[in-house]
């Protein structure tokens, strides 16, 4: 089947049977390699992008379900917010294999364009559904404080 997405911004066309995962959309055939493969099951987080601005699981999502819906990746995240929480994660230190980064970041600026300041709970709760190996959890929490914080 054929189908017309708008990723970060440009409009693109597809072909893939339409229980086809986003994930494997966005990166096999758009070359967008930002959303990571990791559990398959949408229980880790390596796979966030933002539907219409809600962090999802590309994993999980069927493209016939998001056809014509703004998805943007990390790769086209250019927002005040992405700037501030990209920042935030580097002062932080909060990577160190990386491998769930992108997922991580893209959650915490869903996060922060509904909750301008969250609190520690909200924050946890967010985030929960994103695994990181290293445990860098209270990092990932400082890191978002002071995205939010805009220093």
């Amino acid at each position: 089947m054929q189908f017309r997405l708008m990723v970060n911004g440009s409009s693109r066309e597809v072909e893939a049977p339409a229980e086809t995962p986003l994930l494997w959309v966005l990166r096999d055939d758009l070359q967008l390699t930002g959303p990571k493969y990791g559990c398959g099951v949408g229980a880790c987080g390596a796979c966030t992008v933002h539907l219409t601005g809600a962090a999802i699981r590309s994993c999980t999502t069927p493209v016939s379900a998001i056809a014509g819906r703004p998805i943007t990746t990390i790769e086209g995240l250019q927002t005040a917010i992405g700037r501030a929480v990209s920042a935030a994660w580097l002062a932080e230190d909060v990577a160190q294999c990386g491998y769930c980064q992108t997922g991580q970041i893209m959650t915490a600026c869903a996060l922060l364009a509904t909750h301008a300041t969250p609190t520690d709970a909200e924050i946890d709760r967010a985030m929960a559904g994103n695994i990181c190996r290293c445990g860098t959890y209270q990092r990932i929490r400082k890191a978002v404080h002071r995205a939010a914080a805009g220093t």
